[in-house]
């Protein structure tokens, strides 16, 4: 039936401000960036990855109404929309090192978790990304593990 996920829609408040963080920080590269006259429709994509897009969506007609719009950006810029993606590398560490020489602001260093390495940031909106070096082999979540996990959600 399906194939696979072709675009990935993440709300934005600015596409150009989203454009400097995505592409000029974290590496994406723009696959579509066209002027619909009601709304622009901006897509990006990892070089690694270009079949796969997320359309940096400001929140907004025609998809929304201007309420429901407003409801959706406070949500966004309160970091309250869940996780807009998981990036998977090679090197967590150097890549958590590389993206803070270029100025991105973490939430979370790398820390070893069960299914491998994973860090934490927010794009300028809010948006949540992981950024994860998934382990080899077998995961094993022990109740150490689910302990750690639980008292870190009840302090966010």
């Amino acid at each position: 039936m399906f194939k696979n996920i072709s675009i990935t829609a993440v709300y934005v408040i600015d596409q150009d401000e989203a454009l400097d963080f995505y592409v000029g920080k974290l590496g994406f590269d723009v696959s579509n960036d066209v002027d619909m006259g009601f709304m622009r429709w901006l897509t990006i994509s990892l070089p690694a990855d270009p079949d796969r897009h997320l359309l940096l969506e400001v929140p907004g007609p025609p998809a929304l109404s201007e309420e429901v719009a407003a409801q959706v950006r406070d949500l966004l810029t309160k970091g309250a929309l869940g996780v807009a993606c998981i990036l998977t590398t090679d090197d967590c560490r150097r890549t958590y090192a590389e993206l803070s020489a270029k100025g991105v602001e973490f939430t979370e260093e790398p820390v070893e978790q069960p299914y491998g390495i994973d860090c934490a940031l927010r794009d300028p909106f809010g948006n949540h990304i992981r950024i994860t070096q998934p382990a080899t082999g077998p995961v094993e979540v022990t109740d150490e593990d689910i302990a750690r996990w639980s008292s870190s959600a009840r302090e966010v």
